[in-house]
């Protein structure tokens, strides 16, 4: 049975006013930062499902340190110096995320939210700001709960994993799967909000696409769902990046069939065995080929059969039936890569998920559940895409660029297929028909001192990439965060000076989600150094009702 959410909240609507107003007595001229830290810690005891602090952790408690590193994945943003926040609230209801918005509103202090702490860039845990952050952690809001049938779908709340999410819907039913990444280990709330790219997106589209409601908080501290939002609300926090409209608690996605059997296979090349030849031509045939194949490519340095340093051309590829029936469509669209039956593998549609992952020989699907920890490293990353093929008498240049780097790793995912039929206004995220493939550069290290030559590697690369790749704008993926596309640097950024990035990674669409951010957060409460800018529009109301409509 459905939650009435709107219901269920108006008694804590007097409660917010008797917060505030707590909090206002309590912090008149007080400019003591502890003291106002203790003011705002006491504004959330009004909430009366605050019954302990046990889901507020400031540097003066024990396990804040392990709290704010359990989800850390990148050691850049690790160091002594890197900005911490006066506090972490982990909430363990719904409740708990609006106080903590009420108060941090009040008090002036900026928020960071965190589901899995993949970010690349680090900005659900530290900020490049200098106002003061609060930051709040997911992970406890973690329940799944699945409906099976002939519309089966699944409420996920946003702290789960989308391992623990793979997991707990197999066990619902082997033939039913969740349109999603490949890494387990990130959160619901951060991937989808951003798109969320998967090895079914070519079948069933991006993560977001099957998004059919959500819950959350907004700035004024309301819990809403799909119908009280509107529709342009909705719209925005299906693929405009996390962060920027509110803090969603919850999402409703549809599940999608998968058969009894899928086929994984990695085939590598290097480039004297034809490597770069076997990649032209999936340039030509990726994303056009059944969309039952799921076929990235892994670019990576590797050794050659005398031992010398060369590029290995890895794909990496799933396909949604028998091994038989993708031996068939790969000698049918792409006969030179020679696929035999050996390279493939049959397995079911969850232990895909430990393959896609590089789990080690021995692990279980169980472990999926566990929420074990992601390795932490340094590393850094880029994202392009690309429009049309690159030539091939060009490639030799770029493998040459790749081998001037320590460590690259170059990601390319075929779009096509649902990609491409699904319209580029659907949902913010607009790479869709036309767009061939998308690219993420990524380099990994293992000590701090390194970083600097491994950073201006990757620009290096991005810059002589810029003939190949989409242009005006140049395009990138949201969820892969790039601070040097441009940031915000107050929450006085006007839309204008926040399109240098704004239209890489929403094309026609930024101009949208400004709009939508004028309307439902005009104040700019929900503010980042990525975040979408308020676009206050001197439109007459008919006319703002004709583009905002829904949510007025």
């Amino acid at each position: 049975m459905e939650l009435n959410i709107i219901t269920q909240m108006i008694p804590y609507m007097v409660l917010f006013s008797a917060a505030v107003a707590v909090a206002v007595a309590v912090a008149v001229a007080v400019s003591d930062p502890v003291v106002v830290v203790d003011n705002f810690l006491q504004c959330l005891t009004q909430d009366p499902n605050a019954t302990n602090s046990d889901f507020v952790f400031t540097p003066n408690d024990k396990n804040y340190s392990s709290v704010l590193e359990s989800t850390i994945i990148n050691l850049r943003f690790a160091s002594s110096t890197t900005p911490k926040p006066l506090a972490i609230i982990t909430p363990l209801t719904y409740s708990h995320v609006q106080y903590t918005i009420l108060c941090s509103k009040h008090f002036k202090f900026q928020i960071r939210i965190r589901s899995g702490g993949h970010d690349y860039a680090g900005l659900s845990y530290t900020s490049n700001l200098q106002t003061p952050f609060v930051v709040i952690d997911l992970k406890e809001l973690r329940s799944i709960t699945i409906e099976s049938g002939q519309n089966a779908h699944v409420w996920v709340e946003t702290g789960a994993t989308l391992g623990e999410l793979y997991y707990w819907v197999s066990q619902e039913s082997q033939n039913l799967g969740v349109v999603a990444g490949t890494c387990p280990t990130v959160g619901v709330g951060g991937h989808i909000s951003g798109g969320g790219f998967g090895n079914m997106m070519r079948k069933y589209g991006l993560a977001a696409d099957n998004v059919i409601d959500a819950r959350i908080v907004d700035a004024n501290g309301r819990l809403v769902d799909r119908k009280s939002m509107g529709e342009d609300l909705f719209w925005a926090i299906r693929g405009g990046g996390g962060g920027s409209f509110g803090v969603v608690v919850a999402w409703k996605l549809n599940l999608v069939y998968v058969p009894d059997k899928v086929t994984v296979f990695s085939v590598s090349k290097t480039l004297e065995q034809g490597g770069s030849s076997l990649f032209n031509k999936w340039q030509h045939i990726g994303h056009k080929v059944s969309q039952d194949l799921f076929m990235r490519i892994i670019i990576q340095i590797g050794l050659n059969d005398t031992g010398n340093k060369t590029i290995q051309v890895t794909f990496n590829s799933m396909f949604l039936g028998s091994a038989d029936k993708l031996i068939e469509t790969i000698t049918d669209s792409f006969p030179e890569l020679g696929l035999q039956e050996k390279d493939c593998t049959e397995m079911r549609w969850i232990e895909t998920v430990l393959y896609f992952d590089n789990y080690t020989k021995g692990d279980s699907i169980d472990d999926l559940k566990e929420r074990g920890p992601e390795p932490k490293i340094y590393f850094n990353a880029k994202s392009d895409y690309v429009k049309q093929v690159i030539p091939e008498e060009k490639l030799e240049e770029i493998w040459k660029w790749c081998m001037e780097g320590d460590n690259p790793v170059l990601v390319m995912e075929s779009h096509g297929g649902k990609m491409s039929e699904i319209e580029e206004t659907t949902i913010p995220y607009p790479h869709r028909k036309g767009y061939l493939y998308n690219i993420q550069y990524v380099e990994f290290w293992g000590n701090e001192s390194s970083g600097k030559r491994r950073i201006s590697w990757m620009r290096k690369m991005y810059e002589k990439m810029t003939p190949y790749v989409a242009n005006n704008p140049r395009a990138a993926y949201v969820n892969y965060r790039d601070l040097d596309l441009g940031v915000n640097y107050d929450s006085k950024t006007s839309y204008s000076n926040a399109m240098e990035w704004g239209n890489k990674y929403f094309g026609d669409n930024f101009k949208r989600l400004a709009m939508v951010k004028g309307v439902v957060d005009p104040d700019n409460f929900f503010f980042f150094e990525q975040s979408i800018p308020p676009l206050i529009t001197s439109t007459t109301d008919e006319d703002k009702i004709n583009v905002i409509g829904s949510y007025l």
